[in-house]
């Protein structure tokens, strides 16, 4: 008789090709954040098709779709995928390359999506396992902080009715190898915060800079000084990051501007810190506008928080991935990393684990970075993913469900 393990690994296995085909839909398809909504209805004509016990499409009003597998207990398991591309030209050349000028899915999130498709496959047809509920949440909006991603979904009840008890979501990983997971308990991912700022001077003649006030001058200054801030005010074993990415400003090579804008980002990994640095930046500011006598003005936008997995339940995924692949094939990751994620929001109300998946293989050319314009997975990776995120559920809900 086939163990649990070998029933998931061998159902996985099976739609490998349904998954890979699903996968590739999804590529040559993207769509920006909040504008998933061709996505939205791929996914939900799929969940009905398996037999999913709700499919909620449009969750209160956004492109989010939400399905739910019943089992037999009160406990419920949420697994989460993203499903909104960037704003990429696409450079690979592949068949399923996209279709959609100026768009394309370069961080995964299309294989993300039909992982999780898989993973509800796989759920349903092994619903006499199932100690409890599963809740299926494909997410838009994990790209920007602007539209309804995670935390406008937490924040209207997408973790309630029924109540999830613990959460898992997974991310292709392009610097672990094809077949391998990794993860660690505490802190994985980074906030992300971004800040924009205005230098107000006054603007003049290039050759009489004397009866203007330089913002150029005062930007340069600026771009300086708030880059110390991390090297002289925050603890050198804290890690923290400020990148100024865009500056703008000027209209001729003769004429000193009224402003120049700038555009940054703040990551950490210590709510602490995160809170400090954008005190630190109005400081910088104001004394570097008043002595040239000019003016700022300064906006912070909150992102996501620091992504932090929970300790006991990181303590289960290695254990069961384990399990499933093979203790060789699971990695316990020992540094964080401090790209931003907004499965951290739900990270925030329940316990739960951001699992990274291994899609790189130098043999067939997949080595570039996420957000590349390059950037592909191999599709081994898929059925791995697929079981790895049912097999969590099922032993999850069998150790707990019942509790």
């Amino acid at each position: 008789m086939e163990s649990l393990k070998e029933v998931v690994l061998n159902l996985s296995q099976g739609i490998k090709e349904e998954v890979v085909s699903w996968r590739r839909h999804i590529h040559m398809y993207p769509e920006l954040s909040g504008q998933e909504f061709k996505t939205a209805r791929f996914v939900a004509e799929k969940l009905r098709e398996f037999g999913v016990d709700q499919v909620v499409e449009g969750f209160k009003g956004s492109t989010a779709v939400v399905g739910l597998i019943k089992g037999r207990g009160e406990k419920t398991v949420a697994l989460r995928a993203d499903m909104d591309a960037l704003p990429t030209v696409e450079k690979t050349g592949k068949a399923y390359a996209s279709r959609i000028e100026g768009v394309m899915h370069s961080c995964g999130h299309d294989a993300h999506t039909a992982i999780l498709l898989g993973a509800a496959k796989v759920l349903c047809q092994l619903r006499d396992y199932l100690k409890g509920n599963v809740k299926l949440i494909f997410q838009p909006c994990e790209e920007r902080n602007d539209c309804k991603g995670a935390k406008w979904l937490v924040e209207n009840g997408v973790l309630e009715e029924p109540k999830v008890s613990v959460i898992f979501g997974l991310h292709v990983f392009p610097e672990l190898p094809v077949g391998f997971v990794g993860t660690k308990p505490g802190a994985l991912l980074a906030s992300s915060d971004v800040f924009r700022i205005k230098i107000l001077g006054k603007s003049t003649h290039a050759s009489r800079p004397h009866l203007g006030i330089d913002p150029v001058l005062m930007a340069a200054q600026a771009v300086n000084t708030l880059h110390h801030i991390v090297s002289r005010y925050v603890d050198p074993l804290e890690p923290a990051v400020l990148t100024i990415g865009k500056i703008e400003g000027g209209f001729a090579e003769n004429v000193i501007p009224d402003e120049v804008s700038l555009e940054g980002t703040i990551r950490t990994l210590n709510n602490e810190v995160r809170e400090r640095i954008p005190k630190l930046i109005e400081k910088a500011l104001w004394g570097i506008t008043t002595a040239y006598g000019g003016a700022f003005k300064f906006h912070f936008e909150e992102g996501t928080p620091p992504l932090i997995n929970d300790k006991e339940t990181t303590e289960f995924v290695l254990r069961e991935t384990g399990e499933l692949l093979g203790e060789d094939k699971v990695v316990v990751l020992e540094k964080p990393t401090m790209g931003g994620e907004d499965f951290s929001v739900y990270l925030q109300r329940v316990p739960g684990v951001f699992i990274r998946l291994g899609v790189r293989n130098e043999e067939k050319g997949i080595t570039y970075p996420l957000h590349n314009s390059k950037f592909d997975i191999d599709e081994d990776a898929l059925p791995v993913g697929v079981a790895v995120e049912s097999y969590l559920a099922l032993r999850w809900l069998i150790e707990n469900g019942s509790q």
